[in-house]
């Protein structure tokens, strides 16, 4: 796993990246398409909330592809205030990441666990096509989450809640 700076994350320049992540990255002789996300969390009265969104139907974490010259994390910040309007993100638990095994023709998809203070989600249309990509959120409980979501989704919870409730109170 990868750490950077913990706290609010913030982009320092247009491109947001600092060469740590390089595209296009060869795995096994074949070019790495990187999609990068967060799994956004809330705290409730009753427990921690994640968000997920709904394309088609399959249920995720926001997340989508990292251009070029950008950083896994930024590109993350990006595609959550692209796809939900949430802008507040914090990284209470440290920066460092999830992985997903190869998927989807290759993809590999790199998830940060952050925190949000916002309830409220707008999914907007994707500002390059004009198009819609999620038809709806919801705020799941670890739960509901699972019985929502695919394997290869369920891997990544599983590694955000243990990394929640390994800190035995918010970091920070």
């Amino acid at each position: 796993m990868r750490r950077a700076q913990a706290g609010l994350a913030r982009c320092r320049s247009a491109a947001c990246g600092n060469g740590t992540d390089i595209l296009p990255a060869m795995t096994r002789g074949r070019r790495k398409i990187l999609s990068c996300g967060a799994v956004v969390v809330r705290p409730a009265a009753d427990g921690w909330r994640f968000l997920l969104l709904r394309a088609f139907n399959h249920w995720d974490f926001p997340k989508g592809l990292l251009e070029k010259g950008e950083d896994s994390l930024c590109a993350a910040l990006r595609e959550v205030r692209e796809e939900t309007t949430l802008d507040d993100l914090v990284f209470p638990w440290g920066q460092d990441y999830f992985e997903t095994g190869p998927y989807s023709r290759g993809k590999v998809a790199r998830y940060y666990l952050a925190l949000t203070a916002r309830e409220d989600v707008e999914i907007l249309p994707n500002p390059r096509t004009g198009n819609t990509e999620h038809a709806e959120f919801r705020w799941c409980t670890p739960a509901e989450a699972r019985r929502l979501t695919a394997p290869r989704v369920r891997e990544v919870l599983a590694w955000a809640v243990r990394k929640i409730e390994g800190a035995q109170t918010l970091p920070g």
